[in-house]
């Protein structure tokens, strides 16, 4: 008996649904777990995860922070660069903060919960937070001694012409002192919650400060990934913590270097990317060979 063309059709495409299901859905998945638990590859597989006193604590493939209960930084372990990945290193939210070059006027609200600072600004709090725990100048060209961009809003008479009728520093609010009492003759005010600044007019003017233009905090120190999960840092940021995490421990700060060395990779190939250091990897290794006291 034959059937019906549009039935023949579907019965086939039933068909071809069936097949696909059990070749792509099952037996491939289950030969590629066949083949991930081969010797060599298992740990890979697994996601390149780490033990330490047999409990696993982490991944080699993703960051993670080395902070206390209240988000600040544990002095005794490597710190890994900041992360815009949910609360900080979140698998589930991988992310980059999406902010550029131009972002450097905070968003100040009443509430301090609704603020929103700028790239600038973050940059500059970190930068002095490191430079404060290191005991290194943390300070950046177009930022304030208070850690935040160092921006003003200047109106004109004419708008972008005309003498200057006022001068707001748009990323402090009181109590704050402003970074500069005057510019070009006019007081500097600080910033008022809710008050949009560029809306009014205000042509927005970075101040570049007496700040060496290389900081002694290196950049990955404070900017986010793309991913906000990568584990390394640069050698130049590890080497920065190795004498607080030598003074923690107790240890020979050239000895700590030597490990950092050792945990210290190359470029991909050769020529892609920049030499890393796995930030997991070492604070494990450092556990091993210097205790904490």
């Amino acid at each position: 008996m034959r059937l019906p063309t549009w039935l023949a059709q579907h019965l086939a495409a039933l068909r071809a649904l069936l097949v696909f299901t059990v070749l792509l859905g099952l037996a491939y998945p289950l030969a590629l777990v066949a083949v991930g638990r081969l010797p060599g590859l298992h740990d890979k597989a697994d996601g390149s995860l780490l033990t330490a006193n047999g409990k696993t604590v982490g991944g080699a493939l993703i960051g993670q922070s080395f902070t206390d209960a209240d988000g600040n930084p544990v002095p005794r372990y490597f710190q890994s660069r900041p992360s815009a990945a949910g609360d900080g290193y979140d698998p589930t939210s991988t992310a980059a903060s999406n902010l550029g070059p131009e972002s450097v006027v905070d968003t100040i609200a009443t509430d301090p919960a609704e603020s929103t600072p700028s790239l600038l600004s973050q940059v500059c709090a970190r930068s002095k937070a490191v430079g404060e725990l290191e005991g290194v100048d943390g300070r950046r060209p177009y930022c304030t001694s208070d850690g935040v961009g160092a921006v003003l809003a200047v109106f004109r008479a004419d708008g972008l012409t005309g003498r200057i009728t006022r001068v707001v520093s748009v990323n402090q609010t009181a109590p704050a002192t402003p970074f500069v009492a005057s510019y070009q003759g006019v007081p500097v005010e600080l910033a008022k919650p809710g008050e949009d600044y560029v809306a009014a007019g205000g042509l927005i003017t970075p101040m570049r400060g007496d700040a060496p233009t290389d900081s002694a905090v290196p950049c990955d120190a404070v900017t986010a990934s793309g991913s906000g999960l990568d584990p390394q840092i640069s050698p130049a940021y590890a080497k920065l913590q190795v004498n607080r995490v030598a003074r923690e421990r107790g240890a020979d700060p050239a000895a700590v270097r030597r490990l950092v060395d050792q945990h210290t990779t190359g470029r991909s190939l050769g020529f892609m990317g920049e030499p890393g250091v796995n930030v997991l990897e070492l604070n494990v290794a450092l556990d091993r060979q210097f205790p904490a006291r």
